[in-house]
């Protein structure tokens, strides 16, 4: 049976990883060139309850979150969530000397701060580790300025504004973070017009082929894995492209492939909402009545 190790705290993971104490116990910042895996495989399997950021260069391993792997052989900034599941493979053919930061958050300590209801609006925490983002050098400058002071609130003399400072520098890590994010988008317009194209191309062939008889109306997850990205990065990279969801990308072409059946095919309602994976027509009609303000049977009677 394969170990999966289980961090439940931030100091867990120190002394796994052969660190002293951290100097917080529910914040800390290592210095990944410190970190030892004491582990004689080559695979690394864990699951931590804590958040982390992680800034690494110069890694001898590959990492990958879900079906997704990425090689941190330049910096890339990683962001994981709470009971998000990793693997590490660890490629000790291969020897450098590894960079970085880490910085670890438990959610006790944002418990009942103005992060606590923010940050799981940031979604890239819920991004695969191959979807990380890479910073330019005055983007790492800022953020590892950011790292360092934090770091340096949490050595300091523990006092009352001390929380709310640390909590201020992770809000302005965060909102840097989504910033770059979004220039990485636009700066990788290639690379972004094929995922649209072949999201696209895939919700084509999905109604084409009748798929929706089969399977049922496609979902946001089973078109990114299909495209082997993240469903949260699928949805911003629609919305900051096309200002639309991708489950509102979806039912649009949904909405087009009934627009079409209705038009050319004498198929009831009822039989056309089958073929559209709905258990039930009027879960249909009510879906094409909000997106065209008809029904299926008045938009059908304007073209007699």
């Amino acid at each position: 049976m394969e170990k999966i190790f289980r961090f439940n705290s931030i100091a867990e993971f120190h002394t796994f990883c052969g660190l002293s104490n951290p100097e917080h116990p529910l914040i800390s910042l290592i210095d990944y060139s410190k970190v030892s895996y004491p582990v004689n495989d080559h695979e690394l399997k864990w699951i931590q309850h804590y958040y982390s950021i992680g800034l690494k260069r110069n890694i001898n391993a590959r990492f990958n979150y879900g079906q997704q792997e990425y090689d941190f052989n330049s910096g890339a900034l990683t962001f994981v969530a709470p009971l998000q599941f990793l693997k590490l493979e660890i490629n000790s053919n291969v020897v450098v000397e590894p960079s970085g930061w880490l910085l670890l958050v438990h959610p006790d300590f944002i418990w009942n701060t103005s992060l606590a209801k923010k940050i799981n609006a940031y979604e890239f925490f819920q991004y695969a580790v191959n979807e990380a983002l890479f910073l330019s050098d005055k983007e790492e400058k800022l953020i590892v300025d950011i790292l360092q002071n934090i770091k340096k609130e949490y050595q300091s003399n523990i006092d009352k504004f001390s929380q709310e400072l640390i909590i201020a520098q992770i809000e302005m890590l965060l909102i840097y973070s989504e910033r770059f994010y979004e220039r990485q988008f636009i700066t990788r317009k290639k690379s972004n017009h094929e995922l649209l194209k072949r999201f696209e191309k895939i919700l084509l062939d999905y109604f084409n082929a009748e798929k929706p008889l089969q399977n049922g109306i496609p979902t946001v997850k089973a078109i990114a894995a299909e495209m082997n990205i993240s469903p949260n990065y699928l949805g911003t990279l629609l919305r900051l492209h096309t200002k639309q969801s991708t489950q509102q990308h979806i039912q649009n072409k949904l909405i087009d492939y009934a627009k079409q059946q209705l038009s050319t095919t004498n198929l009831s309602v009822s039989e056309i909402a089958y073929e559209l994976g709905f258990e039930h027509s009027q879960s249909f009609s009510k879906l094409f009545k909000q997106k065209t303000s008809q029904s299926p049977m008045a938009f059908r009677q304007s073209f007699n």
